[in-house]
C-alpha cells in the first residue's frame, strides 16, 4: 500500500533524513521507532505532504505522491493525527468530529460519529463539550477520531502515547488494537516501544535520520542489543 524509497529531506541547510526506505501494506500495523529527533515526525510529515522532501520517491497504491499538497494526499486515503493533536478547543467534541467528516470512496463500512463513539465509548458522553475542557487521553482519542472520520486507508499516528497515564496509555493501545482488528492499516512513529509492541506486526528503527533497522516487532523485542543502543531499554 505505502512504498518510500531513499527518501531525503531537510530543514533549510539541516538535513533530517538520509535515505529512508519503508514499506506499509495493506492491514498491516508498522512501527516507526526511535529517540527524539531521530526522525519519526519528519517522516510521516513528508508522507502526509507536510514537508516536502529533498529527493526519493512516496508511492501510495502505486501513485507517486511525493510534492502533492496534504489535501490532495488526504483524498487519496491517508489520514494523519500529529503529535499535538490539532483539535479545535472552541468547538465541541461533536463538531471536532464532524470538520473531519468525508465521503467513504473505498467500500466497506464507513466511520460515523456512532462508530467512533463505539471505539472510543469515553467520548459519547463529552458529544456537547468543548474539546480544549478534555483531559489528555480524551483529547488524543479525539483527534484520532476526527481522522477516522474522514476514513482513510492508511493512518499514520505520531507519538499517539505521550504524555498520557499509564492507566489511558493502555486503553488507547487496546482501542488501536481494535481499529487493526478491523483491517485499518496504521503506521505508527513512536518511542515507547512497550506501547507499540502489541500492536505492530514490523518495525522499523530510526537513528539519526537513518534505518538502523528493519523486521518483525517480535524479532526487535527479542534483540536487546538494538533496543539498548537505539531505544533505550
Amino acid at each position: 500500500m505505502l512504498k518510500v524509497q531513499t527518501l531525503h529531506a531537510a530543514y533549510g541547510l539541516s538535513e533530517a533524513l538520509f535515505g529512508i526506505s519503508l514499506e506499509a501494506e495493506r492491514g498491516e500495523a508498522v512501527s516507526l521507532l526511535g529517540r527524539n529527533g531521530a526522525g519519526k515526525s519528519t517522516t510521516l510529515k513528508c508522507i502526509m505532504g507536510l514537508l516536502r522532501p529533498t529527493s526519493g520517491h512516496i508511492f501510495f497504491k502505486g501513485q507517486a505522491t511525493r510534492g502533492l499538497p496534504s489535501h490532495l494526499v488526504c483524498r487519496l486515503g491517508i489520514g494523519y493525527v500529529p503529535e499535538d493533536r490539532r483539535i479545535f478547543g472552541e468547538l465541541t467534541v461533536l463538531e471536532n468530529l464532524e470538520v473531519g467528516r468525508r465521503a467513504n470512496g473505498r467500500g466497506g463500512a464507513a466511520f460515523t460519529v456512532a462508530r467512533v463513539f463505539e471505539l472510543f465509548p469515553a467520548l459519547r458522553a463529552l458529544g456537547n463539550r468543548k474539546a480544549g475542557t478534555l483531559s489528555g487521553g480524551e483529547q488524543q482519542m479525539l483527534a484520532i477520531g476526527r481522522t477516522l472520520m474522514g476514513n482513510p486507508e492508511l493512518l499514520l499516528l505520531d507519538e499517539p502515547s505521550e504524555g498520557l497515564a499509564p492507566a489511558v496509555v493502555s486503553t488507547l493501545q487496546q482501542q488501536l488494537r481494535a481499529l487493526k482488528a478491523q483491517g485499518q492499516t496504521l503506521l505508527i512513529g513512536a518511542q515507547n516501544v512497550k506501547f507499540v509492541a502489541p500492536l505492530a506486526d514490523r518495525a522499523y528503527v530510526l537513528e539519526k535520520g537513518q534505518i538502523v533497522y528493519q523486521g518483525p516487532m517480535a524479532e526487535l523485542m527479542a534483540d536487546e542489543r538494538i533496543r539498548q543502543v537505539y531505544l533505550a531499554l
